[in-house]
């Protein structure tokens, strides 16, 4: 693992996301080396010749002096990085801005795949909304190691327990959604009473990791190359609407808002949570855009 430690000018980055006013990244760069992340892009402006997972920049900017100024704002935490990935541990950069911001009036939200956040609990829930996003797309431990170096699911859902016990609004992501093994409904069943809010996004293939998911499928479950080539190559979206469809009549059973896309902000929260469908990336950019006009 290659460490080092960088200056930069800031570390509130203004963020072109529909749901935040800024992006935080306290790292360049995550341990947990997950096979799927879109985030290895990053590698095109860093110049890192080390695999993605194998590198991480430790960033270091002045104290922000008049935080005061992000009052009403909402500031993302780990866009491109895992803020809680185990560097945090010794370095500490995510507690170090989550101080400079208290008391400023700023709204966090925290996306994660490590239960080192339940350090900060107690911190975090001063924020007006906080709000902490634990990513699961399975409940086998087997595909999770595969997947991904982040710490056990077991040990994410204990953490979402803590927060919401905690009453901090949580989310359970179940992201990416692999088309065959990921089971939503199974997740959620496990998930639904200590969350307020459900996302459910696709898996989707781009980059240079799409030929590395693509040979492991191919590896481990050939049975399903006939689907991903489906989906993949030919671009049909009928897995996706058929899923679609499985989980409105899922939430509608058991009494759960169900919303697709943008039907309404990502914010909603609720009991029992929020179910919502992010499938279509490409019509969320266009909504998302046409909201910023």
């Amino acid at each position: 693992m290659k460490v080092n430690e960088i200056e930069v000018k800031s570390v509130m980055t203004k963020s072109n996301l529909p749901v935040s006013d800024f992006s935080v990244n306290p790292y360049v760069g995550c341990t947990h080396a997950c096979k799927y992340c879109y985030a290895s892009f990053m590698k095109r402006f860093t110049n890192h010749p080390e695999p993605w997972g194998d590198f991480v920049d430790v960033k270091y900017w002045p104290e922000i002096k008049h935080p005061e100024k992000y009052a009403g704002k909402e500031a993302f935490f780990g866009s491109v990085t895992d803020c809680y990935q185990p560097l945090e541990a010794k370095y500490k950069r995510t507690r170090a801005l989550l101080e400079q911001l208290q008391g400023s009036g700023v709204s966090i939200s925290i996306a994660t795949k490590s239960d080192l956040v339940l350090r900060d609990l107690d911190l975090i829930k001063t924020f007006p909304n906080a709000r902490v996003s634990f990513s699961i797309n399975t409940l086998d431990e087997d595909f999770r190691k595969e997947m991904d170096r982040g710490v056990s699911i077991e040990r994410r859902l204990a953490a979402m327990k803590a927060f919401y016990e905690a009453g901090v609004q949580t989310t359970c992501f179940i992201s990416p959604i692999f088309p065959g093994l990921t089971d939503p409904i199974e997740i959620i069943e496990r998930a639904k009473k200590q969350c307020n809010l459900v996302w459910l996004e696709n898996l989707n293939l781009r980059g240079d990791y799409r030929i590395r998911i693509l040979d492991w499928i191919h590896e481990n479950h050939p049975e399903l190359d006939e689907l991903y080539h489906e989906i993949y190559s030919k671009k049909s979206r009928a897995y996706w609407t058929d899923l679609d469809e499985k989980m409105r009549a899922y939430t509608a059973k058991e009494g759960m808002p169900y919303l697709r896309d943008n039907d309404q902000h990502r914010s909603e929260f609720g009991d029992p949570p929020v179910v919502v469908n992010y499938f279509y990336h490409e019509e969320v950019k266009k909504s998302a855009k046409k909201e910023k006009k």
